[in-house]
């Protein structure tokens, strides 16, 4: 800048008299020698050199032969954008057309969607003119996430709504000492945890597994929902037998064992608790341990989806009630504790 103003002030008598258009090309060439001793990679303008080019190519008619470190046309440019920078100050206006959405307003439609998948824009914009939040019914809708598929329930809490009407069912193989395999059938209700039947065959048909649902459901006790997989052993004979009794089946996706959990759970407990500790020896050995595990398991053992509570109700016994007591369970795998007075 205080380059151009030495060069200005030394061609000053030039440019009052004398010979006027090599004074203005003198100017030109020194202010673009100074923008190429400027010590940078690459010389960049800044806005009094353009303004001085501007200003040449009004006032002199031969700027373009002079003009070597840009091309006429970016001038030309300068000059169209100059003209409409300046006219857009002149003719701006405030801006108008909708206010801008509270990012906490938008936060709260999107945590309200994702909570309640039932909920549509009207439900939304009741809850939200509830709170005092005046807002259109088309902003909610604009802001609620777009959902591809119908909203539905999770898992979780189909089960939560059901659990007292609703029974699990799955099968157990028991490999015997002779190498037979047995399958064991059962059926658990959901809502204590109760093993409400369980049966063991080693040739599990369709007609025998529809009988083992009459044999645990007799007199009208049927739930309304039935729990299962896709095995094939749930054949028609089966389904015609349950749609019978009047229970809905619920099937699990297939290979998705997590969707039956209470049963899968269940299955666990009786493999680590009792049968991985003992050697079946036939059908009628292993329905014997069974019985007596599941005695056990009613009666005495505690469960954490129940308050630690066991499935048939355990009461608290306390202190001075008597010493503790240890009663064998299961042959002696597990152990039952009491108070007794002495």
């Amino acid at each position: 800048m205080i380059t151009l103003l030495l060069h200005l002030l030394r061609l000053f008598p030039f440019l009052c008299g004398g010979p006027r258009q090599l004074a203005l090309e003198n100017l030109a060439l020194r202010q673009q020698l100074a923008v190429y001793k400027r010590t940078v990679p690459r010389p960049r303008l800044r806005t009094m050199d353009r303004l001085l080019w501007v200003g040449l190519a009004r006032v002199w008619a031969g700027w373009k032969q002079a003009l070597v470190i840009v091309s006429p046309d970016t001038v030309l440019r300068w000059q169209r954008r100059r003209f409409r920078e300046h006219w857009t100050r002149l003719s701006g206006r405030p801006r108008v057309g909708r206010p801008p959405i509270n990012a906490e307003l938008k936060a709260l439609v999107g945590k309200m969607a994702a909570m309640n998948p039932l909920w549509g824009a009207p439900r939304i914009h009741g809850e939200l003119r509830k709170l005092g939040i005046e807002v259109a019914e088309r902003t909610v809708s604009r802001l609620m996430p777009k959902r591809r598929t119908p909203p539905s329930q999770t898992w979780r809490t189909f089960l939560a709504n059901h659990v007292q009407d609703l029974v699990a069912l799955d099968f157990l193989t028991v490999p015997t000492a002779g190498l037979r395999v047995l399958f064991v059938f059962i059926v658990l209700a959901h809502h204590r945890r109760r093993v409400v039947h369980f049966n063991v065959t080693e040739h599990p048909t369709a007609h025998r597994t529809a009988q083992q649902i009459v044999d645990a459901f007799p007199n009208d006790t049927e739930p309304s929902y039935l729990l299962r997989d896709r095995d094939q052993v749930y054949g028609p004979a089966f389904r015609h037998r349950v749609k019978g009794m009047g229970i809905g089946e619920i099937l699990t996706a297939p290979s998705s064992p997590w969707q039956n959990p209470f049963a899968e759970r269940l299955i666990g407990s009786i493999r680590r608790e009792c049968l991985d500790h003992v050697l079946v020896l036939s059908e009628r050995h292993l329905r014997r341990i069974l019985t007596r595990y599941f005695a056990y398991y009613h009666r005495a053992r505690t469960h954490l989806a129940l308050q630690k509570d066991a499935p048939d109700g355990r009461p608290i016994e306390r202190p001075e009630v008597g010493a503790v007591v240890q009663i064998s369970e299961v042959g002696g795998l597990h152990h039952r504790y009491v108070r007794q007075a002495a």
